[in-house]
């Protein structure tokens, strides 16, 4: 899979994401669900904690990239929800080290909402992944 950045302006990154992304050359997609802050069994997690339900729910969103054979790498579209954006941004360096470690920057779109399905969780990833 080849991956063009496209990014009429530069600011964002210096951010950590990409205005947009041309894929090519790729077989398959992955549209990754909503993931949180939730135990394998389903139980949530770090109630009141916004870095470790983001380490959680990075977790989990990995987890979903590697079963499918997948990794952070590939993706390519990243959708952030959260009930609380200033704490969230306080807190973005988890987000942006663990992406910075696959040296990806996927294009990105937060927002802030006034809560998430499960009550107490405040962030809640969604992707989109290509190989």
């Amino acid at each position: 899979m080849e991956r063009t950045a496209v990014n009429p302006v530069t600011w964002s990154e210096a951010l950590g994401f990409n205005q947009g992304e041309v894929a090519s050359g790729h077989t398959r997609t992955l549209y990754i669900s909503g993931q949180t802050a939730m135990s394998g069994d389903g139980e949530p997690e770090h109630d009141g904690d916004m870095a470790a339900q983001l380490t959680l729910s990075l977790d989990n969103l990995e987890a979903v990239l590697a079963e499918a054979g997948m990794t952070l790498a590939n993706l390519v579209r990243l959708n952030v929800y959260t009930t609380d954006v200033d704490l969230l941004l306080r807190h973005y360096g988890v987000l942006a080290a663990r992406l910075g470690a696959a040296r990806v920057a996927p294009t990105t779109t937060m927002l802030g909402v006034t809560r998430l399905a499960i009550l107490g969780q405040m962030v809640e990833l969604e992707g989109t992944a290509v190989a």
